[in-house]
């Protein structure tokens, strides 16, 4: 499948090679997303457009294409109307599933659990939990890093959101619950979200017991009088324009939102952190040195997290370079959107790719080099692993927190090495969301006595 196909009448922009019968590129683009897109981009340029069982779908890569598509309104772009396949997850009425005015207003409600006065308080729970999952560690041992990861990033995201007594009688129930709601989360959804079949009907029985697991812990608070520092209870004081309170349905979409916000950025990118440190020692010095400093001026992790932190920082941010969680941001054009010489249909999906944008060469030079020391690009727009404009990632600085916490716990103990070979950490796309290839396993030792 190589040279670019013919172009439709009218639209003006490339169609992707390959397409096959009335699926068009369905097949190949649920394989594997980010090897579809990448390929379309190397094949096309900036803007090309691909077919998805009927549903056209423009790619735009590159940083003034990607200002064009976050900056417009929603009345022109929709991202509501692109991630239909959410509103089963999160629940009619909440974000997606909410008219543009309340979700809005959600949005503000999220904004205030994330302030600065409720982030210190995050980082005290984060680094508690951190500090637990540490005491059982041996002086050097070997984990899957992924699993572990995924399970310590679930544990100190509910007790973020859902306060210490829901945490501490958290059951496998729930990581099973909400692995359910991301399997629905796939390639196949972005056409049809209930196209799914069983999978679908798993996400519906799992939606409905999340909401019940969660409307048990509001009606118990309600019930007592009594006040958390949680998420949760913002959602419960939080009240609409017009007086409103949200019902408890709502405010278990709220809690299921701000899990798939912060949740994946979490796990995911603590894993790719973890293995690129064990690939890059040299790198894993330099910050060891700079958490030992950290460490040398205050001994309490909670605040070290909060604190600037510009080695271990720039390396954060070049693994979400080249692991970022989400592989495509999307909206629905509704009303035809021009950009450069070009028409996008309304009707299309306009599709941007973290995982094809960063790696252009032109902005990020040697781009399959994982490199943390290279400069920020000159437009904001060219890094995307939260998407940007209004619509930026919601949960993006409570998941950098949790990231931070972590390795400033780990670094200040611990040193990683790689199991396997090197080019064997891949990253797999089950869904929609990128996250490292199983097994992801890693050898730790201890640097020194504690």
């Amino acid at each position: 499948m190589t040279g670019a196909a013919s172009t439709p009448a009218g639209t003006g922009i490339p169609l992707v090679s390959g397409a096959s019968g009335q699926g068009g590129h369905f097949a190949e683009f649920c394989a594997n997303p980010a090897l579809f897109l990448s390929r379309a981009y190397r094949e096309n340029g900036e803007i090309c457009q691909f077919d998805l069982n009927g549903l056209r779908n423009i790619l735009l890569v590159s940083a003034e294409a990607h200002e064009a598509v976050f900056r417009a309104p929603d009345e022109l772009l929709s991202a509501a109307e692109a991630y239909q396949m959410m509103v089963p997850v999160f629940g009619e009425g909440v974000q997606y599933g909410a008219p543009p005015e309340l979700e809005r207003q959600q949005l503000k409600m999220q904004a205030r659990g994330l302030r600065q006065d409720r982030m210190k308080l995050y980082a005290a729970v984060i680094a508690r939990e951190v500090q637990d999952w540490l005491a059982d560690w041996e002086d050097e041992g070997e984990l899957d890093i992924y699993e572990a990861f995924t399970r310590l990033t679930l544990k100190t995201s509910t007790h973020c959101l859902m306060g210490e007594e829901f945490r501490y009688t958290l059951t496998e129930e729930f990581a099973d619950l909400y692995h359910e709601l991301e399997a629905s989360v796939s390639p196949a959804a972005l056409r049809d979200p209930d196209a799914l079949g069983e999978v679908a009907a798993r996400r519906d029985r799992a939606r409905a017991r999340l909401a019940q697991l969660i409307g048990e812990r509001v009606a118990q608070r309600r019930a007592s009088g009594a006040q958390h520092p949680d998420m949760l209870q913002v959602y419960m004081d939080a009240r609409y324009e017009d007086g409103r309170a949200l019902s408890e349905d709502e405010i278990a979409g709220m809690v299921i939102w701000f899990m798939f916000a912060g949740h994946h950025t979490s796990g995911n990118t603590s894993s790719w952190t973890a293995v690129e440190l064990a690939r890059h020692p040299g790198h894993a010095a330099a910050i060891a040195a700079e958490v030992d400093e950290l460490y040398s001026r205050n001994t309490e992790l909670s605040r070290n997290a909060l604190k600037e932190i510009p080695r271990l920082q720039a390396f954060i941010m070049e693994v979400l370079r080249l692991h970022p969680p989400l592989v495509t941001l999307t909206r629905r054009a509704l009303q035809d959107f021009h950009y450069r010489d070009y028409v996008i249909p309304a009707g299309s999906n306009v599709m941007a790719s973290p995982y094809v944008a960063h790696r252009l060469p032109q902005t990020f030079p040697q781009p399959d080099r994982f490199d943390p020391t290279r400069p920020e690009p000159d437009n904001v727009f060219a890094f995307i692993p939260f998407g940007g404009g209004h619509r930026k990632c919601v949960g993006n600085a409570f998941a950098i927190l949790q990231v931070k916490a972590i390795f400033c716990a780990l670094l200040r103990d611990y040193a990683f090495e790689l199991v396997d070979a090197p080019d064997s950490y891949r990253d797999y796309m089950p869904s929609l969301i990128l996250r490292p290839s199983e097994p992801c396993r890693l050898r730790y030792r201890r640097r020194r006595s504690t």
